[in-house]
């Protein structure tokens, strides 16, 4: 395969009760199935509640079984639940096993590796990361044989969470599970990544879209598929939009496209909030 055409979409956060994220969810498919990539990548938040509610995870599956072309995911908070953290309130729900092997068993699996294009592409579910649960060591464990054996290739690594806002020791206030995948387990990944030609790290996670790059890897923060989050709730750091990202990988380079599906609307995180009964 001369050429691999990806497509990131990210935090769609299905539920059958909020019918503008599975609208645009609609949009974003009829996108999909016009263009046809060879893979489609959900960074994580597939659903809107996993943990409390197994017919969100379910709901969403469905959908995505419906879609034209193979799925690959990695889990959001909003499917497992969250990483522990040092700084403030502790997140809710926090991350358990239960959850973590219910995304597997309902939507696939939380971690994975492949080739295509002469490119390595490795997922990885950052929100054990930090959590003391016993597949946080066996996904380090994995993720080293995975890196020894990537034998020159380029790297793209999908994550959840950005690795950090601005550079990798950004003061600890950035630091926590909230936002960025959290320290120490942070220094951790990077540091396994050093003698690897890491080219690219997706993420979603923050409902903004982003595309900086640090040294030689190119950070690309796909925005929400379903929603966005209006500047009262959350800072802007980036471009607040619906939307998807999509990619070319050759042989030694790669393009990016960032992009809206047609149809694709600007959901306010407060119409859902609406739908939800005030209760959030």
């Amino acid at each position: 395969m001369s050429e691999f055409r990806l497509t990131q979409i990210s935090d769609t956060h299905l539920g059958r009760r909020f019918p503008g994220l599975i609208a645009n969810f609609h949009r974003v498919s009829e996108h999909i199935d016009a263009n046809r990539p060879d893979l489609v990548i959900n960074t994580g938040d597939v659903s809107f509640d996993g943990p409390t509610s197994r017919d969100d995870m379910e709901f969403a599956k469905g959908l995505h079984s419906a879609l034209p072309v193979d799925c690959r995911y990695i889990p959001g908070n909003h499917d497992i639940g969250d990483n522990p953290t040092a700084i403030g309130p502790a997140p809710k729900p926090p991350v358990e096993e239960v959850h973590r092997r219910q995304f597997c068993d309902i939507i696939g699996e939380d971690h994975w590796s492949f080739e295509a294009a002469g490119w390595r592409f490795i997922g990885l579910n950052t929100l054990v990361m930090n959590s003391a649960l016993a597949f946080e060591a066996e996904q380090f464990d994995w993720l080293a044989s995975e890196v020894a054996r990537v034998n020159g290739k380029p790297v793209a690594l999908f994550l959840h969470k950005p690795l950090f806002l601005n550079l990798p020791d950004d003061p600890e206030l950035h630091g926590t599970s909230i936002r960025y995948v959290p320290q120490p387990a942070r220094a951790r990944l990077i540091e396994m990544f050093v003698h690897v030609d890491l080219r690219l790290i997706a993420s979603g996670h923050v409902h903004q879209r982003r595309d900086f790059t640090f040294r030689h890897t190119r950070h690309i923060w796909a925005p929400s598929a379903g929603f966005r989050i209006n500047d009262q709730r959350q800072d802007r750091i980036a471009i607040k939009e619906t939307g998807l990202v999509e990619y070319r990988f050759q042989a030694d380079s790669f393009e990016v496209r960032h992009l809206r599906a047609a149809g694709q609307i600007d959901v306010d995180i407060e119409e859902l909030f609406a739908q939800m009964g005030g209760e959030h």
